[in-house]
């Protein structure tokens, strides 16, 4: 029987992009995929011909070849570096593009690998340490290579042998025309590897648990909440695999005095009310241990706010920083001896009412009437 033409199997042009040939393998690929065609021989071929259209249109050397020669490039070329009729190949393509399904996904030439475990570390840092950044060291449970056995999991002096059930891989493959079923090998439980004798320090594992200490640097500007990656200083793998990763997770505790927004700080200045009314100057304390001295001019209300540049957070990978905001408390004097409270009413019998006082009594009238 001849075969389709690969444009027509796909559905799309022969100026079709990659783009256009992924999506129409996608589409195809779905609707005759053997596991939502069961028993359907017909579905079974389309989805072995959509495969292979797609294994030499995707390809831009075949898809050349077959658009100067057509079916003719590709026969005869069997496992000599051309298409194979083999329908893994198809499979591993599906793989690729949909993360496996059902039994298709796990694909691989040799023994899998178990990477050892992520582990994670929480850190506590004050305002101060996530401004100048940090040198720490901390200490964790953990694990690592096996030093008796050296991480292979076996008795000094022996190794370990492959499985002659999966030759090595871990597992085993069942095949059904072209739909094939990988499981995991049952003789050596995806190892790859069976060991007779096992080590008495770690008991065939390959590994021991530990605690672990590592130096830590905190950079400058972290916030809330960053995460530090630290590659390979996980738990180890079993069997001499590789190690996971450690994740280190920032906390930075609220502070007596400044308030965070970002890079920015915020602070509240309390000043006596006469300061307020006259004017002066006063000292600002700031994040890095210095002082900095603002004018605060007369008639300065409540909640007035001064900004100081480059007196903020540290800016993480930057050389600059954020601004430092001071809100002004005009603090209220109690407990007034006699004399002060006669400067005060001979004062108020003198003044007249602020602006904003009168403004608003003025409404307040303004409503009634």
């Amino acid at each position: 029987m001849a075969k389709r033409d690969y444009y027509d199997v796909l559905g799309v042009s022969k100026t079709a992009s990659e783009k256009e040939l992924k999506s129409a393998y996608r589409k195809k690929a779905m609707e005759f995929h053997p596991d939502r065609n069961p028993g359907d021989a017909g579905a079974e071929v389309k989805f072995k011909e959509v495969g292979e259209a797609y294994e030499i249109l995707k390809d831009d050397q075949k898809r050349a070849a077959y658009d100067q020669y057509g079916h003719s490039a590709f026969e005869g070329a069997g496992a000599g570096g051309g298409f194979s009729s083999d329908a893994s190949g198809f499979s591993d393509i599906f793989d690729q593009m949909f993360g496996g399904f059902s039994g298709m996904s796990g694909r691989g030439g040799g023994r899998r690998q178990v990477r050892g475990a992520d582990l994670q570390y929480n850190l506590d840092i004050n305002l101060e340490e996530a401004f100048e950044g940090k040198k720490t060291q901390i200490s964790l449970p953990s694990s690592e290579s096996c030093g008796t056995c050296g991480g292979t999991g076996a008795k000094p002096g022996t190794f370990p042998t492959t499985c002659p059930t999966c030759n090595g891989r871990g597992r085993i493959r069942q095949q059904s025309g072209i739909f094939a079923m990988e499981r995991t090998c049952p003789t050596c439980q995806g190892d790859g590897q069976l060991i007779k004798e096992r080590c008495s320090a770690c008991g065939g594992r390959g590994r021991i648990a530990k605690d672990k200490k590592l130096n830590v640097t905190i950079p400058a500007g972290v916030e809330d909440g960053t995460r530090i990656r630290l590659s390979g200083e996980g738990e180890a793998g079993p069997r001499g695999a590789p190690a996971g990763d450690l994740y280190i997770f920032l906390s930075v505790r609220n502070h007596k005095l400044f308030e965070r927004d970002g890079s920015d700080l915020h602070i509240e200045l309390p000043i006596e009310f006469t300061t307020a009314a006259l004017g002066g100057t006063v000292e600002v304390p700031s994040i890095d241990g210095s002082t900095s001295r603002i004018k605060v001019p007369d008639g300065t209300q409540h909640g007035k706010q001064f900004r100081l540049r480059g007196k903020g957070m540290s800016i993480y990978n930057r050389e600059d920083r954020g601004d430092l905001y001071v809100h002004t408390s005009v603090q209220i004097p109690s407990n007034l001896n006699g004399r002060q409270k006669e400067l005060l009413r001979e004062f108020a019998d003198i003044s007249d009412a602020s602006p904003s006082v009168a403004s608003f009594f003025g409404k307040v009238k303004d409503l009634f009437n």
